[in-house]
């Protein structure tokens, strides 16, 4: 049986355990590095934990993206060298969690990362997790591939701001790639909805309804991974906050808007999918008065046919009309003729 949310496991343990929960198997942690200022940055596609280091040197910003979490040891290795709360651990392993952000020595930030799978066809969702100390800026996902290849880009190439800013515009960055992600999977299941819809319409048949739940599905995901983030996003904008500083404040702003318009569409979208089933049992009964009308029609062209037939299907001796010469085709006349003036009244009552 498949569980749930996955926390059979974690009962009656104490608070800061670590427990690998995620569908992702096999998979050692690989870590990432990008060094960077504004004159220069350095990539490394992969390094050993050793040489994560928690302070780097003059002013420059570090980000350590970690892919793969099955390997708890790793993390909680990670977390000791950048002085990560025992409970931030745990939920960085724990991959079914809410987007929510904590403060403490550090901002923590949990969000639903989605995109398309390598046919473009499917919707993908993880977890991802962000930790901010200082320049240091530390992200965990489960799986390879993210959304993030256009930061890492203009990290390379010095483009835009991320380069001339701190560690809390590249929070904003990669969160704000995470959003833009949305728009890209909201526009793929706008697609799929029209094609459902047209399908609907066209020819519904059983496998259109399991269409049109997975969807409900998939958009219920989706809008419980998105309503969050305003909350939280409003958090981390909060006046005040050391981490975020004021010249950051117009992009959370900005970002706010993206999170408030994605959720509009999803609100939209949830209607739509909504009134899908409404659509296919219409549909459905419109097709299902036509075939019961069509047999309504062909009974009550038989009842009087059938009742002539019945009457000269009876075995009484003295019937005038068994021994008459014409009586067969005469009374095959009277039928047909009948049955002419029948569909001759249903057709111009309209209901033929």
């Amino acid at each position: 049986m498949r569980r749930f949310l996955g926390l059979d496991s974690k009962g009656g343990l104490p608070p800061g355990t670590a427990i690998y929960v995620g569908k992702t198997r096999g998979k050692e942690p690989r870590i990432e590095r990008i060094v960077y200022d504004q004159d220069d940055a350095a990539y490394d596609d992969e390094i050993p934990l050793d040489e994560c280091m928690p302070v780097p040197e003059s002013d420059q910003v570090v980000w350590y993206n970690v892919v793969g979490l099955e390997n708890v040891g790793v993390i909680e290795q990670l977390g000791k060298r950048f002085g990560l709360h025992p409970l931030w651990v745990e939920d960085i392993v724990q991959t079914g969690q809410r987007p929510k952000v904590e403060h403490g020595d550090g901002l923590y930030v949990v969000v639903r990362m989605f995109s398309l799978d390598e046919k473009g066809k499917g919707v993908m969702s993880e977890q991802v997790s962000l930790c901010l100390r200082g320049p240091v800026l530390l992200s965990f996902q489960e799986r390879d591939g993210d959304v993030f290849g256009a930061v890492r880009q203009r990290i390379r190439s010095g483009k835009g701001q991320v380069r001339r800013m701190g560690p809390d515009y590249l929070l904003y960055a990669l969160l704000d790639a995470i959003v833009d992600g949305y728009f890209v999977v909201l526009e793929h299941l706008g697609e799929e909805v029209e094609q459902l819809e047209e399908e609907v319409i066209e020819h519904p048949d059983s496998e259109t309804v399991r269409s049109i739940h997975t969807m409900r599905r998939q958009v219920s995901h989706l809008r419980h991974s998105v309503f969050p983030l305003r909350d939280m996003i409003y958090v981390l904008d909060r006046p005040g906050e050391s981490l975020i500083s004021d010249s950051v404040s117009p992009y959370w702003r900005d970002l706010q808007d993206h999170v408030l318009r994605v959720g509009e569409a999803l609100e939209n979208m949830r209607d739509w999918v909504g009134s899908l089933f409404d659509t296919y049992l219409s549909v459905a009964s419109q097709r299902m008065n036509e075939v019961m009308k069509v047999l309504t029609v062909i009974a009550t062209l038989f009842i009087p046919l059938t009742f002539i037939a019945g009457i000269y299907g009876m075995n009484f001796k003295y019937m005038p009309e068994l021994e008459w010469r014409w009586g067969y085709p005469v009374f095959l006349l009277v039928m047909g003729c009948l049955l002419v003036a029948m569909l001759t009244f249903f057709k111009r009552r309209d209901w033929l």
